[in-house]
């Protein structure tokens, strides 16, 4: 398997933005999002988003992140699998202030998002995330040196059945814009292996 980047196709394509086989770059625009309803109690759908379509049902996508330009609250760039407005999911760095910043990913499952996060110190301007799928369930993992992954999150998307599309996002929810720099793409074999504990139920492997 290889990245190809000629076979991106946008979601809103943005007004700035730089594509070379290595390298994607995107300034985001001010007041773009993704959100669905949950806690907030407003839908945002806007963020450009760029990805590639396949149909494997077993593999892992890895992206290199640089955001050295982020400085306005809720910045941020990362990894993303947009199916639709209510389905797909995302993971990244939020700036949040001189101090910190939020490291998390959100799943939205038929127009609710859930968001898990944790702080991490401002002075972060780089990170690798690894998106892996088996099947209808996902992992999302980030890394500081591409070489050594952490899980973040582990997740099912209900409508990823088949032809799925993965890729790259940035945006700036706020009053704000920054340029996103992805590189070091690379698609592969599924690193997330199989379950190797407790057997699964006779039901669900059936189902």
């Amino acid at each position: 398997m290889k990245f190809d980047v000629t076979q991106l196709q946008w979601t809103r394509q943005p007004k700035s933005c730089v594509i070379s086989p290595d390298t994607i770059e995107i300034v985001t625009q001010p007041h773009t999002d993704l959100w669905q309803r949950t806690y907030y109690h407003f839908r945002n759908d806007n963020a450009p988003v760029l990805q590639m379509a396949t149909s494997e049902p077993f593999f892992s996508f890895v992206v290199k992140t640089e955001f050295a330009e982020s400085h306005h609250r809720f910045d941020q760039c990362g990894v993303v699998l947009y199916l639709d407005s209510e389905n797909w999911l995302k993971g990244s760095i939020e700036y949040e202030n001189e101090q910190f910043q939020h490291l998390g990913s959100v799943v939205t499952n038929h127009g609710w998002s859930d968001w898990a996060t944790t702080e991490i110190p401002a002075r972060v301007k780089s990170m690798w995330y690894r998106l892996s799928r088996r099947q209808d369930d996902f992992c999302i993992e980030c890394s500081e040196d591409g070489a050594v992954f952490h899980q973040m999150r582990v997740c099912h998307l209900h409508e990823a059945k088949g032809e799925i599309r993965f890729g790259v996002y940035a945006c700036s929810p706020e009053d704000s814009s920054f340029r996103a720099v992805f590189s070091q793409m690379e698609l592969t074999e599924c690193k997330w292996l199989a379950h190797d504990g407790q057997a699964p139920d006779a039901d669900l492997t059936n189902s």
